[in-house]
């Protein structure tokens, strides 16, 4: 059965794209991220199915997205913040690598600016981030196998974090 090496989880604007590309550059294996997936697959942007769809339609496509990414890719793996909403993609991600990284408000607001292309942020972005964290922190926190915290360090320290938490070597 394929698995990824690594799964990397935690919100919007932590840095899964980042540091998942400079893991498996570090570790000489493959990225994938299912954001990445569901756009190329969907052929719009994930805030466009948003829009025109709702959340419920996302979620659903993002589900499925996981689901394969999961069966399919041996590397690194960076998931959609809100996968982990769903009690399916948490139950595949037992047993699995799982990084998450985590972050606090004032450093979502400095790194994301928490504009308006979040779609969940549209309105008042720092009460609906710290809310959408206290919905989540618990399912990151539940899926995680290590939870490496990102504020104040370069994706370079993140990841040589994250690889010394998984007690990874480099290729």
């Amino acid at each position: 059965m394929t698995a990824p090496l690594v799964v990397l989880v935690g919100p919007m604007g932590v840095g899964k794209s980042t540091v998942g590309g400079l893991l498996a550059q570090r570790l000489g294996v493959g990225y994938r991220d299912t954001d990445e997936d569901i756009v190329a697959g969907q052929g719009r942007t994930i805030a466009d199915i948003f829009v025109d769809e709702g959340e419920p339609a996302f979620r659903a496509i993002e589900k499925q997205a996981v689901r394969e990414a999961l069966a399919e890719h041996e590397g690194v793996l960076a998931l959609g913040g809100g996968a982990i909403l769903d009690a399916d993609t948490r139950a595949l991600l037992a047993g699995q690598r799982v990084v998450y990284l985590s972050m606090d408000v004032e450093e979502a607001v400095r790194r994301t600016g928490l504009n308006v292309a979040r779609p969940l942020l549209a309105v008042n972005p720092r009460k609906q981030w710290r809310e959408l964290m206290e919905a989540r922190r618990h399912l990151y926190e539940e899926v995680a196998t290590a939870v490496v915290p990102t504020d104040g360090r370069t994706p370079e320290e993140v990841t040589q974090a994250a690889l010394d938490a998984l007690e990874l070597k480099e290729a």
